[in-house]
């Protein structure tokens, strides 16, 4: 009896230490909530309201009904219409949108047997956006071929009956005596002559995914390194010894940073070296930019450690405060896959998440072949938080936790 008794109390004794640690509890209780959402919306969500624009050359009832069916397509987010194809293109070349849709100047022209060209011009280097976006686009502008072919035929049949028109229907290779069935129907049917300009080429998965596990690996390793390097000292009780020799806390934290980002940045050089040898993944923008973003990504994460560990005083407190940040960032930050698998609420949210503009840098240079210029909102935006996670933990870090 006396043994079951002990065994009551060491089990009270957990759940009020528990107690006692609001931010282990909450991130119990919160962290498989958010798992499993993230895992459900993401990973069993389908690609929806992605950003494309829609280029007309023309007005008329043809024109209205084919921008109608993209609008009623959940998979477009039609961004804007407009009437210059090279704005189009531009729009797609930076990152405004996935897609432009060029509809040809001749759209609403049903008088004649020619094909009509329209033009899809897509940003290939998000991989999976294209996988949906291509045959989904093809197949809906099969279906309105379709429709334009009937309509087509009805205006043969039409012409064929009036003996005015008799020139014109020759003009078009068919005889007024003939009869309907001496028509190249597959032409009258083919009524579009689909095309598809993948602006970065031919990007395979594993060219979209290395850039973002690059990202991913620095962001992990940064933050659950800082957890060993200061909470797990604390807890241990060398820091307190460190801090009894005439050592400040600018020093020790500025002593942590640089030897987890020479760490953190030789991990990543080795992971990059391991894709392009295994993978044959190719760097089409500066190998010196990539590095450099290593080296940002890796500081704006050491800095995110230095702010958790700043006010924890285990390694078990500090790794349960970072979980519920560092685990949901891979999911909503478009790691795995686009943002656009993701609840409006969670695509928000991923805008205030710096994985996000790592992933997005990560990929303009390597992908895109972008310089600093193209991807300066990314860097603005990380060494922003970069400098704010710096200042949170130096001015918060607590030395006699």
């Amino acid at each position: 009896m006396s043994e079951t008794k002990k065994i009551w109390w060491m089990i009270k004794k957990d759940l009020l230490v528990l107690w006692r640690h609001k931010p282990r509890l909450f991130s119990i209780i919160l962290f498989p909530i958010l798992m499993i959402a993230l895992f459900g919306y993401g990973m069993g969500g389908e690609i929806e309201n992605i950003p494309v624009v829609i280029v007309k050359q023309t007005d008329g009832p043809v024109t209205d009904a084919t921008l109608n069916a993209v609008k009623g397509m959940s998979l477009y987010n039609v961004q804007d219409i407009i009437s210059d194809p090279q704005r189009g293109r531009e729009m797609v070349e930076s990152g405004q949108v996935k897609a432009a849709i060029l509809l040809p100047p001749d759209y609403e022209n049903l008088n004649t047997s020619n094909s009509k060209s329209v033009v899809v011009y897509v940003d290939s280097s998000d991989q999976m956006a294209t996988q949906m976006l291509v045959p989904a686009t093809q197949a809906l502008f099969s279906e309105i071929s379709s429709q334009i072919g009937m309509k087509k035929l009805e205006a043969l049949q039409n012409q064929a009956k009036t003996p005015s028109s008799s020139i014109q229907v020759q003009s078009q290779g068919v005889q007024p005596s003939s009869s309907l069935s001496s028509i190249n129907f597959q032409n009258i049917m083919n009524s579009i002559n689909f095309q598809v300009n993948k602006i970065y080429g031919d990007t395979k998965y594993i060219d979209f995914l290395v850039p973002a596990i690059l990202a991913m690996t620095v962001m992990m390793g940064a933050m659950m390194s800082m957890g060993e390097s200061l909470a797990g000292e604390r807890e241990r009780g060398e820091l307190a010894r460190l801090f009894m020799t005439p050592t400040s806390v600018s020093t020790v934290v500025a002593g942590k940073i640089i030897s987890r980002l020479v760490i953190q940045t030789t991990t990543a050089m080795i992971l990059l070296g391991s894709a392009i040898l295994l993978f044959h993944i190719t760097i089409s923008g500066s190998m010196l930019l990539t590095i450099l973003l290593l080296i940002l990504i890796a500081l704006c994460f050491v800095g995110f450690g230095i702010m958790v560990s700043a006010r924890v005083g285990t390694q078990e407190d500090y790794v349960q405060m970072v979980m519920p940040f560092s685990m949901p960032m891979m999911f909503i930050s478009g790691v795995f896959y686009p943002l656009e698998t993701m609840p409006w609420i969670f695509q928000k949210i991923a805008y205030i998440a710096p994985l996000t503009y790592a992933n997005d840098a990560m990929r303009g240079v390597m992908l895109k072949g972008a310089s600093i210029g193209d991807i300066w909102i990314d860097i603005a935006v990380l060494l922003g938080f970069t400098l704010l996670f710096f200042a949170m933990g130096v001015t918060r870090f607590n030395r006699d936790i």
